[in-house]
């Protein structure tokens, strides 16, 4: 279904188009996200620091998306099976709490398979991919449209860690609510400040009829956490490393990836899984027109990875807005899947 010009094109660009007697074309539209020279300069910012910073949204090139499916497969990675093993005791609680016929709001979508039981099981009326990277998006939807016969579907490029505003995209089909769905317990990567803000966010896009539905991991035992972003098959190594391959393309800077080691610990009072990148040895390193010492055993954090409990994050929900909650676990307690409405 062609709409586009429906869209603020100050804030949405096309990105795909077919001809005329083709098929369907793959709808993918990009919010702006910014100048790009601003992010670059954030980037830079962020690694000038005393204490070297570089967000986990730049995991994400084409390598990383790979690496990641990887990770995720992983025995030691429990997260999916936690979130699959819920979705499966729990499918019929579940669908009781969420619309029928809603529009499918996937955020972070990545290759989308988690999305389909939902999708049909609820007959969506529309299918939304939101991811930042723009070529495993494309192929998502491409997927959705092949697989999801009736259901419309669509793809929208953008950085919802900064900020996030689909109410043009959702008004297209204004009589079916939205539900968005956050698989993965991505929101431990914000500070508790910014997982607020993106939660009030999305509460802010819905209806009565409207849910937001997401998983979260839990707090546990220390071995377990540090072992699962410390595979000792390295690949979540590759995944860490491969974040400098793409600083080094964005600020045309030099680092070599194979003096970096990758290194996950647990700070149990913050309740969080640090990732870092520690040098292995001195080096200097060229990043843009200027230079940065590190010293062997400097580090530079990628990521936090937030973990709750099912309470405390009930408190989070409630913060942000959230007046309907409901939760499950695993039978391990693990893992906690929720959903939420205004």
């Amino acid at each position: 279904m062609e709409r586009n010009e429906e869209f603020p094109q100050s804030a949405l660009s096309q990105l795909e188009t077919a001809p005329a007697g083709a098929a369907p074309p793959v709808r993918v539209v990009e919010m702006a996200m910014g100048n790009a020279e601003g992010e670059r300069a954030r980037l830079m910012q962020g690694l000038f620091r005393p204490r070297a910073t570089i967000e986990p949204k730049y995991f994400y090139d084409p390598r990383g998306c790979a690496l990641y499916e990887r990770i995720c497969t992983l025995p030691e990675y429990y997260l999916p099976g936690a979130e699959r093993r819920i979705f499966a005791q729990h499918r019929e609680a579940i669908l009781r709490e969420l619309p029928h016929a809603p529009q499918w709001i996937d955020l972070g979508c990545g290759d989308g398979r988690k999305s389909p039981d939902w999708v049909r099981m609820l007959k969506a009326r529309r299918y939304v991919g939101v991811d930042i990277a723009k070529e495993a998006l494309s192929a998502t939807v491409r997927r959705a449209i092949r697989d999801y016969g009736d259901t419309e579907a669509l793809g929208i490029v953008c950085d919802f860690s900064r900020s996030l505003d689909l109410r043009a995209v959702i008004a297209e089909m204004a009589d079916r609510p939205a539900v968005f769905f956050y698989p993965g317990s991505s929101i431990g990567n914000f500070p508790e400040p910014d997982a607020i803000a993106l939660l009030r966010s999305v509460r802010d896009h819905l209806t009565p009829a409207g849910r937001l539905f997401l998983g979260v991991d839990l707090v546990k035992d220390r071995d377990v956490l540090e072992t699962a972003y410390a595979d000792p098959q390295g690949v979540t190594a590759a995944f860490n490393r491969n974040v400098l391959a793409v600083v080094n393309r964005i600020v045309d800077a030099d680092f070599v990836a194979d003096r970096w080691e990758h290194r996950a610990v647990f700070d149990a009072q913050a309740a969080r899984i640090e990732m870092r990148l520690v040098a292995r040895e001195s080096q200097l390193v060229r990043i843009g027109d200027r230079r940065r010492g590190f010293a062997r055993g400097d580090s530079i954090l990628t990521e936090y990875s937030h973990k709750y409990t099912v309470e405390g994050f009930g408190t989070l929900l409630a913060s942000a807005g959230f007046a309907r909650v409901r939760a499950w676990t695993d039978d391990r307690r693990w893992y906690a899947v929720f959903v939420a409405g205004v």
